[in-house]
């Protein structure tokens, strides 16, 4: 449960024309985190890359929020969304910057062959996730989790 945007690979390389970046501050300027209802475990963010139109240079959906066990009572403005099950390969960050760190990760995934990355990326769902190494925005530790076939 959380909330999203639409976005598209050529607006979120200009820091102007990102949407991403007004998600994630919407997400934290408006507490959203603290209106989540059902929440698993509460401080630990995802962020997720789904609903793309063709594969990571087109359109996507940006979805940033936390896990429930249940989806009632869903307050307004926020939206949901279920994971997928299948394959992923999951990469961990070097301790570093945010969001420098996850981006350098990015453009490292991209640069990967099938073979690197353990199958062809299927372009459903990806996925970050932010725990408690990665509290201290200077270090932090995010896990990268890339859908597969």
């Amino acid at each position: 449960m959380g909330i999203h945007v639409r976005t598209h690979y050529q607006s979120e390389l200009n820091p102007v024309t990102s949407n991403i970046m007004p998600c994630v501050q919407r997400y934290w300027l408006e507490g959203v985190a603290n209106q989540l209802v059902n929440r698993v475990s509460p401080g630990r963010l995802f962020a997720v890359y789904t609903d793309y139109e063709t594969n990571q240079m087109g359109g996507y959906t940006y979805f940033l929020g936390e896990e429930v066990s249940s989806f009632e009572s869903v307050p307004e403005g926020m939206s949901t969304l279920e994971l997928p099950k299948g394959a992923y390969s999951r990469f961990t960050t070097e301790p570093a910057p945010l969001p420098h760190g996850v981006v350098d990760a990015w453009y490292t995934i991209a640069q990967m062959t099938a073979e690197d990355m353990g199958g062809d990326r299927r372009f459903h769902s990806d996925f970050e996730i932010y725990d408690d190494r990665a509290a201290n925005p200077i270090v932090a530790v995010v896990d990268v989790y890339v859908g597969i076939v």
